[in-house]
C-alpha cells in the first residue's frame, strides 16, 4: 500500500513471481516510497498553515475575514488530493467550487462538485465540466478567495474550443497530437491557441478575486504555463504553434477548422500575457523530481549507492530504454559509473512516435521497459523499472513495467515475440501476460514519470 495516502495498491506479489525476487520485490519498495513522496493531499497540509482566519503558504498571508467567499477550482490527476487536503484544512469556509476528475476517480468531498471527463482525449463532460468552471466565474469580484488546483491532465478534462471549432475536431486534435512525437509543451502550445479556458483564459475569468494556485508538475522544468495553464498567463504565441504544426505536419491532418484557426490567429485572438498588479499567487506544491528524490532517499535506506542521473528525460520512450539497459551492463562489466549495490534514478516525460505505424495497446512507459528489457536479457541482479506516477500509461489501466534479466526469455517462452510488439506499439498485453506491467491503480498524484535501475 501507499505509505502515507494508502491510495494505491502495487501488484508486488505478481511483480516478484519470476526472475529477480530479491531485486524485484526491492524496486517495488521503492515505488511505494515514490509515489507517496509525490503525494499532493500530504504537501498541501504541510505547506498550507490555517490558524483561526489566517492562511500562511510559504511566506504569503491571507486574512480570511476580508473576503465574503471561498472557493475551489480543479482539474487534473492530482486535483482530488489538493482539494481534499482544503476541505480538510478550511471545511465550511469553502462556499463551493468544481473539480474534474478522471472516470472512475473518486474523491471524498462535500463542499466542492465533482464531475467525471475522460482522458487523454476529451468528452462530452470535458465540454460541461469547462462551462460550468467559466460561469461560476462570472460574478467573482475583488471580495472572493479562489484556490485553483490545476494538475497534470486537465488538457483533457477541460476543453472549451474557440468558435468554428466543435468538441468533435478538437478530440480529433488530441488524438493527432498525443500520436505525432511531439512533446508536452509543444502539445500543450498548440491546444492553449484552440481554447477558450487554457493559456491563461481561466485566470483572467477569475481574477480580480484573489487567485492562489496550488498545483503539482508533470513537467521538466516545472515551468507553470504548462502545468497550471488555464490559470497563468501564457509565454507560448501562435507563432510558436504554427511552427509545431509545420515541425510534425499537421496542418492537412488536422480538421480545417483547427487549421484555419491556428494559421489566422493574430494579435487579437492571442492567449493573456500577463496579469500585472492583480493578486495571483503560485504554489507548485509538488515539484515534478518528487518521486525521483522520493525513490533516492528509499533505494539509499535500502543500502544502494543511489544517484538521480537526471529529472529532464526526454525523448524517445524506446530509445531511452535502450539507454538504461546500456547503463545496467556497464555497471556489471565494469562496476562504473557506480559501484553494485547501486540505484539510478531518472525522471522526465518520453515519447512514443507512432507515425504511420500501426497502433497497438501501450505507453512510452511500457516501451521504455519493453526495450530495456529485450537490451539486458541474461544480465544477474540487475531490474529496470520505468512508471507513469498517476498510475495510467497512455490508454491502459498499467502504470509501466518492470523487467530483469529473464524478462525476454519469459516472453519467448510464451510465444511472445518482444521485438515485434515493440514495433507494432502494442506492448500492454506482453507485460501483462509475463507479470512485468507494474499496475497501481490511481495514484492520486501526477508529477514526472519515473525510471529505476537498481544493480545488486
Amino acid at each position: 500500500m501507499g505509505k502515507d495516502s494508502g491510495r494505491f495498491i502495487l501488484n508486488r506479489e505478481e511483480l516478484t513471481a519470476h526472475g529477480e525476487s530479491d531485486v524485484r520485490d526491492a524496486a517495488a519498495d521503492v515505488i511505494e516510497h515514490a509515489l507517496a513522496a509525490a503525494d499532493p493531499r500530504a504537501a498541501v497540509n504541510r505547506l498550507l498553515l490555517v490558524d483561526g482566519d489566517t492562511i500562511e503558504i510559504e511566506g504569503l498571508t491571507l486574512d480570511l475575514c476580508e473576503y465574503d467567499r471561498v472557493f475551489m477550482f480543479g482539474a487534473g490527476k492530482a486535483s482530488r488530493g489538493i482539494a481534499e487536503a482544503l476541505e480538510g484544512k478550511l471545511g465550511d469556509r469553502i462556499t463551493g467550487g468544481v473539480i474534474v476528475l478522471k472516470h472512475g476517480d473518486r474523491a471524498d468531498l462535500n463542499r466542492v462538485e465533482v464531475i467525471h471527463a475522460a482522458h487523454p482525449v476529451p468528452d462530452r463532460n470535458s465540454y460541461r465540466a469547462a462551462r460550468r468552471i467559466m460561469e461560476r466565474a462570472e460574478d467573482l469580484t475583488e471580495k472572493d478567495l479562489v484556490f485553483a488546483g490545476i494538475t497534470g491532465g486537465s488538457s483533457a478534462l477541460l476543453a472549451l474550443p474557440v468558435g468554428g471549432v466543435t468538441l468533435e475536431d478538437k478530440q480529433k486534435v488530441n488524438q493527432l497530437l498525443l500520436l505525432s512525437g511531439a512533446d508536452i509543451f509543444q502539445i500543450n502550445c498548440v491546444r492553449k491557441h484552440l481554447s477558450q479556458i487554457k493559456g491563461g483564459w481561466l485566470a483572467r475569468k477569475l481574477l480580480p478575486a484573489t487567485l492562489i494556485n496550488l498545483t503539482v508538475s508533470d513537467v521538466v522544468g516545472d515551468d507553470l504555463d504548462y502545468i497550471t495553464g488555464p490559470t497563468v498567463p501564457d509565454t507560448s504565441s501562435f507563432d510558436d504553434a504554427r511552427r509545431v504544426m509545420d515541425d510534425f505536419d499537421l496542418w492537412d491532418a488536422f480538421p480545417t477548422s483547427a487549421s484555419a484557426y491556428l494559421r489566422d490567429g493574430g494579435d487579437a485572438q492571442e492567449t493573456p500575457k500577463d496579469f500585472v498588479d492583480l493578486p495571483l499567487h503560485s504554489f507548485i506544491v509538488v515539484p515534478g523530481d518528487a518521486a525521483c528524490v522520493g525513490a533516492y532517499e528509499r533505494a539509499k535506506e535500502l543500502g544502494f549507492n543511489s544517484v538521480i542521473l537526471t529529472s529532464m528525460l526526454q525523448g524517445e520512450a524506446a530509445e531511452a530504454g535502450s539507454f538504461f539497459a546500456a547503463i545496467a551492463k556497464e555497471t556489471l562489466a565494469f562496476e562504473r559509473p557506480f559501484p553494485r549495490p547501486c540505484a539510478i534514478i531518472a525522471g522526465g516525460e518520453n515519447v512514443v512516435n507512432i507515425g504511420s505505424h500501426q497502433r497497438g495497446m501501450g505507453g512510452p512507459n511500457q516501451e521504455f521497459a519493453m526495450s530495456a528489457g529485450m537490451d539486458i536479457g541474461g544480465l544477474p541482479g540487475t531490474v529496470i523499472v520505468s512508471i507513469d506516477s498517476d498510475g495510467s500509461d497512455g490508454p491502459t489501466d498499467s502504470a509501466g513495467g518492470m523487467v530483469d534479466g529473464t524478462s525476454r526469455a519469459a516472453a519467448l517462452s510464451k510465444g511472445l515475440d518482444p521485438s515485434s510488439a515493440l514495433r507494432r506499439h502494442d506492448v500492454y498485453g506482453l507485460l501483462r501476460e509475463t507479470g512485468d506491467a507494474v499496475v497501481t491503480g490511481p495514484t492520486g498524484t501526477n508529477v514526472n514519470d519515473l525510471k529505476i535501475l537498481l544493480a545488486a
